[in-house]
C-alpha cells in the first residue's frame, strides 16, 4: 500500500475527503502506471529509435561497402603492378644474360683473333726514315693451308748452312728450306727442314750526299742500310742475293729469318 503524505499546504478538499476515496484514487493511479509500462515494452525496438539514428546506421553500412570495394581494387592494382615489375625484372634478367653471353662471345672471338695474330705475326727490326731500327710486330698471313702452321723468327750468323729451294707442291714464289747442315749456324739457331722462308734481313748500299756537298758538287758517301725483305712472291735468285747481302752489314749483325713452320 502506498503511503500518501500531505504537506501543510495541501488543499483542504483532500484533507477533508473520506479515507476510502483516497484509497480508490491511489489504486487507479497504480493500475494506470502498470498498463502504460506494459504497452511501451511491447513496442518494436526500432520504433523507439530516432529517425536520424536510423539514417546514420544506413549510411555507415553503405560507406563500409564502398571502402571495402576500394580496398579490393587497391589490392588488385598492387598485384598487377607487382606482376608487371616481376615480368620486367625477368625480361631485364634475360636481356642481361644475353648481353653477358654476347660479351663473352665477343671476348672469346677477340681472344681467338689475338691468338691467331700472335700465331701469324712476329716482332722484327723495321728501318725508319731517320735510319733507326725499331722493333715492330708485323703480320704474316699463312701461306700454307690447313691452319696448322705458325710463324717463328730465328737469328743466325752467316754462313747459315742451309740449302734453299722451290717446291712445286708449295704455291708459286715460296722458298723452302730443303736441307739443314747439322753443324751449321742455321741448325744451331733452330732452322728446320721444310720451313718456309717468309722474310729476311737484307742490306743495301746507297750514296748519300749532304745538302752542302750537293751545292759544292760533291759525289756523296756510300752508306749501307739493313732492312726487312719480304720473300713472298720474289724470284728465287733474288732471295739468295738478299741473304748474301747481309755480308755487307758493317756491324756484322746476325741474319733475321721469318719462317712459317708446320706444327
Amino acid at each position: 500500500m502506498t503511503n500518501i503524505k500531505f504537506s501543510p499546504a495541501a488543499p483542504a478538499r483532500y484533507a477533508a475527503a473520506p479515507i476510502w476515496r483516497l484509497l480508490v484514487l491511489s489504486l487507479a493511479f497504480l493500475i494506470s502506471s502498470k498498463e502504460t509500462t506494459a504497452f511501451t515494452s511491447q513496442l518494436p525496438s526500432t520504433s523507439l529509435r530516432h529517425p536520424k539514428q536510423h539514417q546514420f546506421a544506413l549510411l555507415s553500412s553503405s560507406d563500409d561497402d564502398a571502402t571495402n570495394k576500394l580496398l579490393e581494387k587497391a589490392r588488385k592494382l598492387r598485384e598487377e603492378v607487382s606482376a608487371v615489375e616481376q615480368s620486367k625484372a625477368e625480361v631485364q634478367k634475360q636481356n642481361d644474360a644475353k648481353a653477358q653471353a654476347q660479351r663473352e662471345a665477343e671476348m672469346e672471338e677477340q681472344k681467338q683473333k689475338d691468338q691467331q695474330r700472335l700465331r701469324y705475326s712476329a716482332e722484327v727490326p723495321i728501318l725508319k726514315d731517320m735510319g733507326d731500327e725499331v722493333m715492330e710486330r708485323v703480320d704474316f698471313p699463312p701461306r700454307l693451308k690447313g691452319g696448322k702452321s705458325r710463324i717463328v723468327t730465328i737469328q743466325a750468323p752467316l754462313p747459315l748452312g742451309l740449302v734453299l729451294g722451290e717446291d712445286e707442291s708449295i704455291p708459286a714464289g715460296m722458298t723452302s728450306v730443303d736441307e739443314v747442315a747439322a753443324e751449321g749456324n742455321g741448325a744451331a739457331a733452330g732452322v728446320k727442314q721444310g720451313d718456309i722462308v717468309r722474310a729476311i734481313t737484307a742490306c743495301q748500299t746507297t750514296m748519300e750526299t749532304p745538302t752542302w756537298q750537293l751545292l759544292a758538287g760533291g759525289i756523296g758517301q756510300p752508306k749501307t742500310k739493313r732492312f726487312m725483305y719480304s720473300v713472298d712472291g720474289r724470284p728465287f735468285e733474288e732471295v739468295l742475293d738478299a741473304i748474301g747481302s747481309n755480308r755487307m752489314d758493317v756491324q756484322g749483325r746476325d741474319v733475321w729469318l721469318v719462317l712459317e713452320r708446320m706444327d
